[in-house]
């Protein structure tokens, strides 16, 4: 019998690879790699999960059999926003604002633009409107930022609205008013109306709805968020529905799980898909933070760098960072994200020479999956950093996904002579070794940038240096930053993988209020404060049991955290408050809330920055709904001798690094045992990533087999 009995399942379809992360009921990991593939997600899923499996000595159906969470991220929503490949969207609008998709927001239509282009608006170009203004209408009604209606609904408006906007052929309808977010009774009557004209019509399309998506202020962001949500989502859906299928046909008896942009778990069916759009990424700062508070590291500094892109973020003494309304796709949305920083800084980016200026350029492209590097023999044509990486011995040619892709050297070599050596007139190992320390550069100024922007010490933070790509190019990305110490994991390719199976089951919901507390406020006003912060939790609290009771959670087993978003009033910035409470009830719970906002604006801003003669004002109440789930866990195993077994040597094999060639010593990263010590030049290889030790640096494996890195 096998000892192996799988538990979770965590998948992660980056841009380039798919990983797998197989877990067990004893904490222990199974890595498994395939070629992501976005016109199908499912065939790399399974292939992926299969490799995984096969670590084992299982086959895809006893695995599937036995798991009890499948989880699945990936970015294949924000691919679709990138590429413009979504549905036809019709948006119904409070009359007079029918412009306001094509006007955006400055903040959005200069993101991704880099200083240079930021200073000479020549270069400027607005994003391409989801929705053309063709199919936008305006209706006539008006509810005011109290609530009150100051003019009723026209429904003969939206009737002919409707009508046009199907004659257009549009596959799903938004609505969004001014001021829903307080009242939504003009939505939902606007909806009514359109379902009438489809029923008449004998069409069946989706109705969204802003107030229903995220009913909260800044309506720029909330119509972002609403088409979004019927221009990306349902295409995501399909993909993620098409995994539960795959899942499901190999015996596995649950529903899929997919992963939310602020670090909670949803499934596949969830009606706010849209949050889920950097579910990738995500899984990675979640592993982060799990893994540091089970080794004592409250504050790290994560680094993900795979085929395409670097994300970089930063854990401050436990705390990972929300960002209430991030830029995604040059889209600003009411969509709380884990805060992270990216830039398209992957080993599959694309090498670019001027032939005239002789101007080197990395990227933004990217081989991705299909054809990727020249190396990999799928038709690439283009030389990449993964092509240096292999001619420089970095790489093993025979052993790149554990033997199932052999290497072309040669083919790499030749392209990267043409049209890199050649034309800057160098030696092919140097500009291999050039192009290699271009981007670690670029990766290292990211760093250096995060770090400088959120006030973070690097002497009191470990990094962490994950992805595929990650061990093989940390050792110069994170030299002289000067960090408390450095962290990778024989699981690094599948990290975001192993986050996403960390996760709990979770949402979140909000509602915008407005709602004073004036220094002096008398007992009456402090009174009706308190009920209607009560008021709005008791409703969201119900609407939480309710999602989490469909999705087949016993609505006993939901734990709340209720928050409010707080600011001194006349301020523009809000502080999350979380409070250990279901409810205010009284003056005593006021100012418990009060006082948990004083204590968090003072550990951001110090002291001196208070200005309680302001006073206090909520203008966003919300609460975190949580499920508890089965989670991996690390095994403390006892420190063994310095020296690695002989089995973990794998001979040696020549390595240009720093402009000469070294031998470097081989080591297998799977049989290096706690306590073992490996100094360079060596290379420590896994089937799905490989750690690169320069001359003079060394790595040391602790109790929990994590490999800390540290340099001469």
């Amino acid at each position: 019998m096998n000892e192996f009995q799988p538990l979770v399942l965590g998948i992660d379809a980056g841009g380039t690879m798919t990983d797998t992360l197989l877990v067990d009921e004893h904490g222990r990991f199974a890595v498994g790699k395939a070629s992501t593939t976005p016109r199908n997600e499912s065939e790399g899923f399974l292939e992926s999960a299969a490799d995984a499996a096969r670590q084992w000595g299982l086959s895809s159906e006893d695995t599937f059999e036995k798991l009890s969470v499948v989880l699945y991220s990936g970015t294949g929503m924000l691919n679709t926003l990138l590429s413009r490949t979504g549905r036809r969207v019709g948006l119904l609008v409070t009359r007079g604002m029918e412009d306001a998709v094509l006007m955006g927001r400055g903040l959005q239509a200069w993101a991704e633009y880099s200083y240079p282009d930021r200073l000479h608006a020549v270069t400027h170009a607005h994003p391409e409107p989801l929705v053309p203004r063709n199919r936008i209408r305006g209706i006539t009604e008006r509810i005011d930022q109290f609530g009150n209606e100051t003019i009723p609904v026209y429904e003969h408006e939206v009737v002919q609205a409707v009508e046009e906007l199907l004659e257009q052929d549009v596959e799903a309808l938004c609505v969004c008013c001014i001021f829903s977010y307080v009242d939504d009774k003009h939505e939902r009557q606007i909806a009514d109306v359109a379902q009438k004209v489809l029923a008449d019509r004998g069409v069946e399309i989706p109705v969204y709805l802003s107030s229903a998506v995220r009913p909260v202020v800044r309506e720029q962001s909330r119509l972002n968020s609403v088409i979004i949500e019927a221009y990306a989502a349902d295409k995501s859906r399909e993909q993620l529905v098409g995994v539960e299928e795959a899942a499901q046909g190999q015996g596995f008896r649950y529903g899929v799980q997919t992963v939310l942009s602020y670090g909670g778990l949803a499934g596949v069916r969830y009606p706010r898909l849209h949050e889920t759009m950097i579910s990738g990424p995500v899984g990675g700062i979640l592993g982060a933070k799990y893994i540091g508070d089970v080794i004592g590291a409250d504050s790290v500094v994560v680094t993900d760098m795979g085929g395409t892109s670097f994300d970089i973020s930063a854990i401050t003494r436990g705390n990972v960072p929300i960002e209430n309304e991030p830029t995604l796709a040059r889209f600003k949305l009411n969509l709380p994200t884990i805060a992270m920083d990216t830039i398209g800084a992957g080993a599959g980016t694309i090498i670019k020479v001027d032939p005239l200026t002789k101007k080197i350029s990395l990227g933004p492209e990217s081989a991705g999956s299909s054809p990727g590097p020249v190396a990999f023999g799928m038709g690439g044509t283009e030389p990449t950093v993964c092509d240096c990486d292999a001619i420089m011995g970095r790489l093993n040619p025979d052993y790149f996904l554990g033997g199932k892709v052999k290497l072309d050297i040669e083919g790499a070599k030749r392209v990267l002579q043409e049209k890199v050596a050649d034309p800057l007139d160098i030696d092919v190992y140097e500009a291999a070794e050039g192009m290699a320390n271009l981007l670690e550069m670029d990766a290292k100024e990211a760093i250096r940038q995060m770090v400088s922007a959120r006030a973070v010490d690097p002497s009191e933070y470990s990094l962490m240096a994950y992805g595929g790509s990650g061990p093989l190019h940390m050792a110069e990305y994170s030299r002289g930053l000067g960090f408390k110490n450095i962290l990778t994991f024989p699981f690094a390719a599948a990290f975001s993988a192993f986050g996403c199976t960390t996760a709990d089951y979770l949402r979140r919901y909000s509602r915008s209020v407005q709602l004073t507390v004036p220094p002096e406020a008398s007992a009456e006003h402090r009174k009706q404060v308190i009920e209607e912060i009560d008021a709005v939790w008791a409703a969201l609290a119900d609407a939480a049991r309710r999602e989490m009771a469909e999705e087949g959670h016993d609505p006993a087993d939901v734990q709340l955290e209720m928050f409010a978003m707080m600011r001194y009033t006349g301020q523009l910035e809000d502080v999350e408050v979380p409070i250990p409470l279901q409810q205010l009830s009284t003056d005593s719970g006021l100012d418990m809330l009060v006082g948990e906002f004083e204590r968090l604006y003072t550990s951001i801003n110090r002291a001196v920055a208070h200005y309680r003669e302001a006073g206090h004002s909520v203008t966003e109440l919300g609460l975190i709904a949580k499920v508890d789930k089965i989670k991996p866990k690390l095994v403390r195993q006892p420190l063994e001798g310095k020296k690695a077994s002989r089995e973990a040597f794998k001979g040696t094999r020549n390595m240009y690094y720093n402009r000469e060639w070294h031998e470097a010593r081989l080591w297998e990263m799977d049989l290096l045992r706690p306590g073992n010590e490996i100094e360079g030049p060596a290379v420590i290889e896994h089937p799905a990533t490989t750690l690169v030790i320069p001359a003079g640096d060394r790595v040391w494996v602790d109790e929990w087999t994590i490999l800390h890195y540290e340099h001469a």
